[in-house]
């Protein structure tokens, strides 16, 4: 790598870390956008006002029997919650439409050691729309209730109703839900829409992190699982063909809602909440087939639960997609390799930290050949540096596609792949990458400590600052710490091994710094992994190179410069380089 090479891939190191930064809205921007907002819905609920004052005295009667059951005034409604429960999940049930006002996980608890309530009454809106209004804001009456099922009903003065269903099963997360709509043929134009929407409260201790592996998830007949963008507010329309289900995902638990049938059609759609203690909000039109005929039932299912894979998997449809193993072959690798072995680990019993370790270890035994070939070429390579400093001298730095092309007669006579080295890197970057997506996922891992880290699936604030920098935030993770400095230290060996030199030399000690910046907030079981991969790899080579001659490899090189060229084997990439800095050659004869 050449002095400009290097300094463009700096260059572009930092435009890529400082944009995320500057580019970021300020607080005085949102600000400014929730002020829009918020002028936006006045605005709108003004012309609503002036609609319904324009309409005529007997329609107006007709609209508010009709939306509140002869209740002239909505917040006349007497607010009731009926609970019903098993052992695993906790759902109160608003008579204000006859709705899920709110879903307590059980077991499970916050960052702050208090009941994880997923949503609240406030904020949470279900119902359908039909041409007098929507039943979200109708009464309903509670029918009949054991200790499995409830049914909440409302009904219209003509004698039409809709009837809400929830039953729960003991040791499920599952709500099964029925509707029954009777008597709505003239109600409905085409088909029923089922309205919901909530805000996802805050779970885990870093609401930043939470928001950023929140989104909407949905299940198409022929796409299959896809999601809306974690990074920004999205919409999207979901047709032509049927969706099995929607969910509202934060980082480690989510609400679903599943078609038996599959609706028709649906709309998602998220939204951020920078200034609010939401994670997200969350809302969806599920369009289900009606039928012109006096009673219509519907089948359905809740889902209200933790994100853990295997749990997520026991509930069929594909959940399990929801938890983010990665894109292309680190899905694969977390899903059928990585996630097994923690499993077998898991159920011995262990440890968290212990089973990070363990994985670690095999991880690294799997690809030691690679590492022990790396090593090779790069011990290759610095054998040869005497003579490559000598083709440089006497070519001169100022013909630089002459001095390759000597380098690479150079390879062919020593029987030296100047890609050695980098070949078996590239083969273990999938592994390295694919931990990335796998430990800031693992439900496994909340609230699991292991040394001074309280909880691995979020960062050790180890040193509070009481202040916050840019990038770093307003605390220090001392596992990010050790994991920064044995990544100096093995860059450090690693420049020993293969003899770089000038830029070469200090990029590998730039890098962890800038990432130490980047994963300063993230759990604290991810820089615990990189910290084992780092000290096992510093083992490995320590011993390699106990066990390499530099002396016996060049005797191995002079031996393969007196073999005839016809027995050297020369690669397609090296054969390649030589036509090209042949071709330069000429061209500049030219």
């Amino acid at each position: 790598m050449d002095r400009n090479t290097f300094t463009g891939l700096f260059l572009i190191l930092i435009i890529l870390v400082g944009s995320t930064f500057l580019l970021k809205p300020s607080s005085e921007e949102l600000k400014k956008k929730a002020m829009q907002d918020s002028i936006a819905v006045l605005k709108e609920n003004s012309v609503s006002q002036k609609k319904v004052a324009q309409m005529p005295t007997a329609a107006k009667a007709d609209s508010t029997l009709a939306s509140d059951s002869g209740i002239t005034n909505p917040a006349d409604i007497k607010d009731e919650i009926f609970t019903l429960e098993n052992n695993l999940i906790k759902l109160s049930i608003s008579n204000i439409g006859g709705r899920i006002a709110s879903v307590e996980i059980k077991e499970e608890t916050t960052y702050e050691g208090k009941p994880v309530i997923l949503f609240n009454d406030a904020d949470t809106k279900f119902g359908i729309a039909y041409k007098e209004g929507n039943t979200s804001s109708r009464p309903f009456n509670k029918v009949s209730q054991d200790g499995r099922s409830i049914v909440m009903q409302m009904q219209n003065p003509d004698g039409s109703f809709v009837n809400y269903t929830y039953s729960l099963q003991p040791d499920s997360y599952k709500v099964d839900f029925k509707m029954d709509v009777k008597g709505f043929q003239n109600k409905i134009t085409n088909n029923l829409v089922l309205d919901w929407s909530t805000k996802l409260l805050q779970q885990e201790r870093d609401i930043k992190n939470e928001r950023m592996y929140s989104t909407t998830y949905y299940n198409q007949a022929n796409d299959g699982v896809d999601y809306l963008n974690e990074g920004k507010d999205g919409e999207k329309i979901l047709e032509g063909q049927k969706v099995k289900w929607v969910a509202f995902k934060e980082h480690f638990f989510s609400g679903a809602i599943i078609s038996k049938e599959g609706f028709s059609k649906a709309t998602v759609k998220i939204e951020a909440l920078p200034d609010s203690s939401a994670i997200k909000a969350y809302s969806t039109k599920l369009t289900l087939p009606f039928k012109n005929q006096d009673l219509n039932s519907y089948d359905m299912q809740f889902y209200f639960g933790s994100n853990k894979f295997s749990q997520l998997k026991d509930q069929g449809n594909d959940l399990e997609k929801m938890v983010k193993m990665g894109w292309g072959p680190l899905k694969w690798i977390n899903r059928f390799l990585v996630l097994p072995i923690f499993n077998f680990f898991e159920s011995l019993n262990l440890g968290y930290g212990l089973i990070i370790l363990l994985l670690t270890i095999i991880l690294k035994s799997v690809l030691f050949p690679f590492t022990y070939k790396s090593y090779l070429s790069m011990a290759k390579m610095r054998v040869l540096k005497p003579e490559m400093d000598e083709i440089k001298k006497k070519v001169g730095e100022g013909n630089q596609a002459l001095v390759q092309q000597e380098y690479l007669k150079l390879y062919k006579q020593a029987g030296v792949n100047p890609l050695g080295g980098c070949l078996p890197m590239v083969f273990q970057m999938p592994f390295i990458l694919a931990f990335f997506y796998f430990f800031p996922n693992l439900f496994e891992l909340r609230h699991e400590s292991f040394l001074w880290m309280h909880d691995l699936s979020t960062y050790d604030d180890f040193f509070k600052l009481g202040f916050s920098l840019p990038v770093i935030g307003s605390h220090i993770s001392l596992m990010c710490i050790l994991m920064t400095i044995s990544t100096l230290i093995y860059t450090y060996f690693n420049n020993q091994v293969s003899g770089a030199q000038g830029q070469m030399k200090y990029i590998g000690y730039i890098t962890p710094i800038i990432f130490f910046g980047v994963l300063n907030s993230y759990p604290a079981g991810l820089n615990y992994y990189y910290f084992c991969a780092n000290i096992l790899t510093f083992s490995q080579q320590y011993f390699i190179r106990k066990f390499v001659d530099d002396d016996k490899i060049h005797a191995q090189i002079q031996e393969n410069k007196k073999k005839p060229e016809s027995k050297k084997k020369t690669g397609g990439f090296q054969k390649k380089m030589e036509e090209m800095m042949r071709q330069s050659q000429q061209q500049k004869k030219k």
